[in-house]
């Protein structure tokens, strides 16, 4: 058979086989309430009316918890100064926290917050989650990867992609309905992800949450995706931002941040 055909069918059939879409949504604010304007927010996530908070810089790296329902501070840990915290989950009678360049996972036991073990990192951490099974941080690549809770171990890997091209510097991550949502560092987009798969599905475009009225100086990317499972509610920050905002999701041709 000829050779040049057979590559060319295969191109042919490469270039007609569809791809999946990818949903695109915009946003809709429905409620917002007050945060420490300088938590340079790293992990984020709502469990049992507590919101946990992991926050970052050198020097100024803490674990805390809030009350969610008034954001009275319960319990903080300060991380050694030469720790930057970045993402977290809480995960049955343990919270986890990642360090960014130290290669280590800070876990607390979730009573009190006091240090309960230390896990080694293949490399940098970036975001943090769990499927009820297994945690899944992100290291700045395009790859989420899946811990034993147990040990740390190891398990895979799987490459995230969007219609073939590679998704990296997935930051901030929170697992919802099955699927990873990611924040993309430096950007305004949340990307949802098969976790199976590592394929994008749908895209969230947050550009305007935060009124340019509201921002200072110091005021960072957006960074902090929770869902709260006592009612659903989705909730975002950025880093440094004086707000979390709880928000719904619309077709993006509907429009973006039709109401405050």
């Amino acid at each position: 058979m000829n050779r040049s055909f057979v590559c060319c069918g295969l191109l042919l059939w490469l270039l007609a086989t569809p791809t999946a879409a990818v949903e695109q949504f915009s946003y809709r604010v429905l409620e917002q309430k007050p945060l420490v304007a300088n938590s340079f927010v790293q992990g984020l996530q709502i469990v049992d009316g507590h919101l946990y908070l992991s926050t970052g810089l050198y020097g100024q790296s803490r674990l805390l918890r809030y009350r969610f329902a008034d954001g009275e501070l319960l319990d903080q840990r300060h991380l050694h100064p030469r720790l930057f915290g970045e993402g977290l989950t809480v995960f049955d009678d343990r919270v986890f926290q990642l360090t960014w360049r130290a290669r280590r996972m800070l876990v607390y036991t979730r009573q009190d917050l006091s240090p309960a073990a230390v896990f080694t990192l293949r490399g940098e951490g970036w975001g943090l989650t769990d499927n009820g099974r297994e945690l899944i941080y992100s290291d700045g690549s395009h790859h989420l990867h899946f811990l034993n809770p147990d040990n740390g171990r190891h398990l895979r890997s799987v490459a995230v992609t969007q219609q073939g091209r590679a998704i990296a510097r997935l930051n901030e991550l929170e697992w919802i309905d099955g699927k990873v949502w990611a924040n993309v560092w430096q950007t305004d987009s949340i990307v949802i992800i098969d976790p199976d798969s590592g394929e994008v599905t749908a895209s969230v475009d947050l550009s305007g949450l935060l009124p340019s009225s509201e921002q200072r100086p110091n005021t960072d990317v957006l960074n902090g995706i929770a869902r709260n499972p006592a009612d659903g509610g989705l909730w975002v920050t950025g880093k440094n931002w004086p707000w979390l905002y709880r928000i719904e999701l619309v077709p993006a041709a509907a429009g973006t941040a039709e109401s405050r």
